[in-house]
């Protein structure tokens, strides 16, 4: 292998790398942001994990964090708790440091 085509090969690696990490990190803040509707709106933790579940499977579906705000907005609405979009946007950019850190520190 020519040394272009192993730093080429480093560089894919790398690529691919991060994107998992960014994958779980995402994976976790939507446990994190479940947690978070659930004490708020007393789930049960069954509720919580099958919450967890969708929130990952929505963000999966159409990526980007403004369809996750309005969902949680909406979410929190519907079962009777107050909150502001900036609240939502706070809370998730609180839990996406969290899962960020607990991510890196997997190594």
């Amino acid at each position: 292998m020519s040394g272009f085509s192993q730093r080429e090969d480093g560089f894919e690696k790398k690529f691919a790398f991060d994107a998992e990490k960014r994958f779980r990190a995402q994976a976790r803040r939507n446990k994190l942001l479940a947690a978070w509707v659930g004490e708020r709106t007393s789930m049960t933790a069954a509720a919580v994990a099958q919450y967890a579940e969708e929130l990952s499977a929505h963000d999966i579906k159409k990526p980007g964090d403004d369809d996750v705000a309005e969902k949680l907005l909406g979410d929190l609405t519907a079962r009777g708790v107050s909150a502001t979009k900036e609240e939502v946007r706070e809370q998730m950019t609180r839990c996406l440091a969290r899962a960020n850190e607990l991510t890196a520190s997997e190594g």
